[in-house]
């Protein structure tokens, strides 16, 4: 159970553990090793994670609560040299930005909301405008002197469609926005990573153009925890 902080946008994770990496099996089962025995353990992020999930790498992992479940534990977060802890929780952005959206003087948050071929993750309302927001994670760091991480980590067609799809909203007279919550210390802008997946650079290019707002959400990670801490207007 993750227990959420209503006053600074933050989630805390109960009944944790730390463990030492092993090996992914495939994109949402892991081994790692606790106190010197292999346990299975689920993935709670389905991206490639190539440079964080190594062998011999610190994690958290959180006991889970479900009965039934072929895995008792879920990996949360994992330790990288320079970095700090990065949290890998893919439920964690959209988590965050329902706490940052609801101090916001909206009359209105709707998660979960279609719009055209989409589904976008939140629908605001304010004295009559209509928003629309989606929100990415981003778990890749690219510069850290710099403070730059990349999206996406993989090929992501969903996000590329988002974006046209915001576009078009924002032509139509809605507010629109993509906001990246980054789930790693030190990070404070993301670039879009045109080598793995140069359309999403593409497209979130001509969404800027027609008026999306590209919004980056910093965020203090711990082993056991993570907040936001800033945010800042970005373009493409």
């Amino acid at each position: 159970m993750k227990k959420y902080d209503t006053e600074t946008a933050g989630i805390r994770y109960e009944n944790t553990v730390p463990a030492v990496f092993g090996r992914r099996l495939n994109r949402f089962v892991a081994e790692v090793r606790i106190e010197g025995k292999t346990e299975r353990v689920h993935v709670k992020n389905t991206g490639r994670l190539r440079e964080l999930l190594v062998p011999g790498a610190e994690v958290t992992l959180q006991r889970a609560g479900a009965p039934g479940r072929k895995t008792a534990y879920d990996l949360i977060s994992v330790y990288r040299q320079g970095l700090g802890w990065v949290n890998i929780d893919s439920l964690v952005p959209n988590a965050l930005m329902k706490q940052y959206l609801f101090t916001r003087d909206y009359d209105l948050v709707r998660p979960e909301y279609t719009y055209g071929d989409s589904r976008f993750d939140f629908y605001m309302e304010r004295q009559g405008e209509k928003y629309l927001l989606e929100v990415k994670g981003c778990t890749l760091a690219a510069d850290l002197e710099q403070g730059t991480g990349l999206f996406p980590d993989a090929p992501t067609e969903r996000g590329v469609k988002h974006l046209e799809e915001l576009a078009a909203a924002a032509k139509e007279g809605y507010h629109c926005a993509i906001a990246f919550v980054i789930q790693m210390n030190g990070i404070r802008r993301v670039l879009p990573n045109d080598e793995t997946h140069p359309e999403f650079g593409q497209a979130l290019h001509r969404a800027a153009k027609a008026g999306v707002r590209i919004y980056y959400f910093e965020c203090r990670a711990e082993a056991d925890s993570i907040r936001i801490i800033g945010v800042c207007p970005g373009g493409s």
